[in-house]
């Protein structure tokens, strides 16, 4: 039975709570029925209800043994200390612990059936007149209908956090719509996708091949393909994957796509061009996709369209001057990229680490800066930003920071109806922009503004849908080809300035894009690396030598041989994987273990976030001002009432377990989570069971995120399979096609 309510989270139910075992059973700890304190969700119970609970033991490092719960099925209590207890407790407005002992005095075990079914007895209770025994029965009805809602939600297989989302966005409605349309609970809930509202139909009865359920597979599996990077699929494809995902026949499938298409639900694209095109040769898109490359096709359009809105500069004398600020003379690339910046509205500027983009941005920085020209820097991570302004000397945020979300309209405020207060916008690691983010980000352009865009395509392409800076520079480089002419220009960097610092980072960065698979200075022990080489293999004999020997080259090697005396700020660890022994997972726990071993925190099932510990915050929080990839330092927590304070750039910021989610241990992170950044020392584990994730641009990207020194730990034969391994997956989209019809409309 449920004792007492300890600490109760209101918007997630997490609860803290101490419950007593059936009095003739001995608990799971040997012991006999003593209280034992519970944690986790427990919505619409009270105290003095019979719980029938399912998880595990834990044991928390101040409070002792602790039940987590996992599932839970509650029942009313049906003796009278228990119906005391459970109407004493407040759940009734009301009815409080006097009244409580008076109804329960009065009717005894038969006072749940009087209150649902002869209110008007209540009334015989001293002290309770009408108008008191009404607010009672509402309170109880509505209290019972709230209760039985959970018991539904909880026989069709929602879990009890999902319960919480269900009734809060739902409220009572929440039975009705999972009755008649359970699917709308996977579109509108955030954190209960289409597995889960599939289970809940097919248990409720709905049919296999019941138009809600096609319908809701079609765009659950264009979703999935999105999570891979496609903002397109090709029909026929979409009808394989649908009918195989639900077990179905293609007939059926086909026939809801063309539903969808005709209500708009999603967009085909016939193949430009084709005459009489194959069935199935269509290309499909959800409509946030197409409308987001549509707004990219059309801004691009738009501002090579306008005239430019710079004062008067010469761009040869302009190049020259900025030469001489620099103190010596630029290659002829290099001036070419600055010139076309300073001439062309929209401009493209690709290049490898080392081939002198910072060059070309700190000119072009300096010579709008002479001009009095309002010019923007911009990056998609707070670290690429701040690298930006470092090197530049001018001033940079992310671009969401740029943009300005607003959580009441959940927009940007920087927008086509109100752009951004600029003449020219620079974007530095443009590769990492996604769809949606690149449309957002070039609506707020004005007309008049120049932009230009600079990353490195042989680096991963952005983690959202989409491969923008790739399809730009293809359509350019495709209509140079057949026209002769470009809509914009694209300068491409292929020489190394760097060489002459012998840099190994920038050489071997540059050595596994050509595919030369031969591998660096290598050494078998940590210690005999060398503290002057940038670079350098440590040769792993398998996962746990690889994890042994990440641990020892941060505790030891760093501190002793590099003299950096704060490992956990200067060193990241960046695995290709987040599952096996030298995955993401296991290397945040083993690092966690080695270098914050002493804090005592809070936990998040197998996670204990400690003060000291380093994080990530995993998705967008507006509320927060906290961004996808943001690295920071949990400061205190709080057990009691379930909290942490964790810094992000100076800035501290309060989380409840219903954040916890959002947060992740970051000693290591994913090399996808590390683009854009760079950090003074990088360690990349790499076997060979990491096959599945080695490809030449994975190994690229981790390598060209350090900045002073790389580690690669592992085995020598999956540093080969890396680099060989060109063949990245490809993404589908369609934003090329709207390229070409809007410089055709043009």
């Amino acid at each position: 039975m449920l004792e007492r309510i300890i600490f109760l989270n209101e918007e997630n139910h997490y609860t803290i709570a101490e419950f007593r075992p059936d009095p003739g059973r001995d608990d799971p700890r040997g012991t006999k029925p003593e209280p034992v304190t519970i944690v986790g969700p427990l919505p619409g119970v009270e105290c003095g209800e019979t719980l029938h609970l399912s998880g595990e033991w834990t044991r928390h490092a101040q409070h002792g043994a602790q039940f987590k719960i996992a599932s839970f099925k509650s029942e009313l209590p049906a003796s009278v200390y228990g119906i005391r207890k459970y109407l004493g407790s407040g759940l009734v407005p009301g009815i409080g612990k006097v009244y409580a002992n008076k109804i329960v005095d009065a009717f005894g075990t038969d006072t749940f059936r009087v209150l649902s079914e002869e209110s008007g007895k209540l009334r015989d209770v001293e002290g309770i007149g009408k108008k008191r025994a009404t607010a009672i029965k509402q309170a109880w009805d509505e209290k019972r209908t709230e209760r039985e809602l959970y018991i539904f939600l909880q026989t069709y297989g929602v879990t009890p956090s999902q319960c919480v989302k269900l009734v809060k966005h739902f409220g009572a409605e929440a039975k009705t719509i999972l009755q008649n349309e359970p699917y709308r609970v996977a579109r509108e809930i955030d954190g209960i996708g289409f597995k889960t509202a599939d289970r809940i139909a097919i248990n409720l009865g709905f049919a296999n091949d019941a138009p809600p359920r096609l319908d809701a597979g079609i765009v659950f599996v264009l979703e999935t393909l999105q999570e891979e990077g496609h903002t397109a699929w090709r029909e026929a494809d979409l009808i394989d994957l649908t009918s195989t995902q639900l077990e179905t026949d293609s007939k059926f499938a086909a026939a809801r796509i063309d539903a969808l298409v005709e209500s708009k639900a999603l967009i085909r694209h016939l193949p430009a061009g084709v005459a009489n095109p194959l069935p199935g040769s269509a290309l499909l898109q959800l409509p946030h996709n197409d409308r987001a490359e549509r707004k990219i096709a059309d801004v691009i359009a738009r501002l090579t369209r306008v005239a430019s809105g710079l004062p008067p500069i010469k761009a040869d004398a302009a190049v020259e001057w900025a030469e001489k600020k620099a103190g010596f003379p630029f290659a002829e690339l290099q001036r070419v990229a600055v010139k076309s910046a300073l001439t062309q509205k929209v401009s493209v500027l690709t290049g490898g680490p080392g081939t002198g983009k910072t060059t070309i941005l700190r000119a072009l920085v300096d010579i709008l800066k002479a001009k009095q020209v309002r010019v923007h820097l911009a990056a998609p991570t707070g670290r690429a930003a701040q690298r930006l302004a470092e090197t530049t000397g001018g001033f940079a945020s992310t671009i969401h920071r740029l943009l300005k979300y607003d959580a009441a309209n959940g927009g940007f405020t920087a927008n086509e109806n109100a752009p951004l207060a600029t003449d020219f916008l620079i974007v530095d690691e443009a590769s990492m922009l996604d769809a949606r983010l690149a449309s957002a980000l070039l609506q707020a352009v004005p007309s008049r503004a120049h932009v230009l865009l600079v990353g490195d395509t042989d680096q991963l392409p952005s983690v959202g849908a989409g491969n923008v800076l790739k399809d730009l520079i293809a359509f350019s480089s495709s209509q140079l080809s057949a026209l002769n002419t470009q809509p914009y220009p694209v300068t491409r960097l292929t020489v190394i300035y760097r060489q002459k610092d012998q840099s190994g980072i920038v050489t071997t960065a540059h050595a596994i894009n050509d595919g030369d698979a031969s591998l660096p200075p290598a050494v078998p022990e940590v210690m005999q690396a060398q503290p002057w080489a940038d670079l350098t293999f440590i040769v792993a004999n398998d996962a746990e030598d690889c994890v042994r020997k990440t641990i020892q080259l941060i505790t030891e090697f760093v501190p002793q041989k590099l003299k950096w005396p704060h490992p956990i700020a200067d060193v990241q660890v960046l695995a290709p994987m987040h599952k096996g022994v030298a995955g993401v997972a296991n290397l945040n726990a083993q690092l966690q273990a080695s270098l914050n071993p002493h804090a005592r925190g809070i936990r998040l099932g197998a996670i204990e976030f400690r003060p000291g510990d380093k994080v990530i915050q995993l998705r967008n929080n507006y509320d927060k001002n906290l961004f996808n990839g943001d690295i920071g330092v949990v400061r205190s927590t709080d057990g009691v009432a379930g909290t942490l304070e964790a810094e992000f750039d100076g800035a501290k910021h309060t989380f409840d377990r219903a954040d916890f989610n959002d947060l992740a241990l970051a000693y290591c992170c994913s090399i996808h989570k590390s683009q854009g950044s760079e950090y003074p020392v990088v360690v990349v584990p790499l076997l060979k069971a990491h096959f599945m994730m080695l490809q030449r641009n994975l190994l690229y990207t981790a390598i060209t995120r350090g900045r002073k020194k790389v580690f690669i730990v592992g085995e020598p034969a999956a540093y080969a399979m890396a680099v060989r391994n060109s063949e990245a997956k490809q993404r589908t989209t369609h934003l090329r096609e709207k390229l070409a019809a809007s410089t055709e409309r043009r």
